[in-house]
């Protein structure tokens, strides 16, 4: 391991410890927004998390903020139909924001389509949004729809990550698959990080380095 390297890992290693004591403190539901009149002043860094219904968004909430229900889950897609802002730290030194989940959600048209608009112009407006989180089914990979959400963010100049979740219902053989196909994917867009994240919420793998990349990305 060259000299380069070593440090990469003890700064890693740094702020994995760091992201355990914040995310083991403060984490409260600030407010629901269902239009861009009702956001909260932009007065912290913001992550926010994306993904098609049902990918397990909520379950991975959840497990990165060591909470049992900081974000309720749901067996019904389409639950999420709001911006949903949550507080970290004491003082708020970063905020989480989930956003609502895309592709087959359960709703009317013209409702999906205002969900659409309104994280549109979110995705657009937000100058303390730092990063964003596309979450992407191991068992399937990158969909058309979570093509055309990449597509989205690359055209407002977003930086994200893919995060694969529910990787423990995969086998290793198939997951690695997978992620070499995901990152081959990320490769070809312009706001992607070329990393992608594997995660299971419910075995609590990769957690630890996705609160890492979290903190890194808030610039804490």
């Amino acid at each position: 391991m060259t000299p380069e390297e070593e440090l990469a890992e003890e700064l890693k290693a740094e702020r994995i410890e760091r992201a355990g004591k914040l995310f083991s403190g403060r984490v409260e539901f600030l407010k629901s927004a269902p239009a861009l009149k009702f956001l909260p002043d932009p007065d912290a860094p913001e992550i926010a998390f994306a993904g098609r219904s049902n990918v397990g968004k909520s379950s991975l909430l959840n497990a990165l903020t060591g909470r049992r229900a900081i974000a309720r889950a749901s067996v019904t897609p389409g639950r999420t139909q709001e911006l949903n802002f949550f507080d970290v730290g004491e003082p708020t030194l970063l905020r989480l924001v989930d956003m609502p989940g895309y592709g087959f959600a359960k709703a009317p048209p013209k409702v999906v389509e205002a969900w659409k608009r309104l994280v549109r112009d979110f995705l657009r407006g937000r100058h303390v949004l730092k990063r964003t989180l596309v979450l992407i089914d191991s068992r399937h990979g990158p969909k058309p729809v979570d093509i055309e959400m990449m597509d989205m963010l690359d055209q407002s100049a977003v930086g994200y990550r893919l995060v694969l979740t529910k990787a423990d219902k995969i086998k290793a053989s198939d997951l690695a698959a997978v992620k070499a196909a995901t990152e081959a994917e990320a490769r070809k867009h312009v706001a992607a990080y070329p990393e992608v994240l594997v995660t299971s919420s419910e075995l609590k793998l990769g957690i630890d380095e996705l609160r890492a990349a979290v903190l890194a990305d808030a610039e804490l």
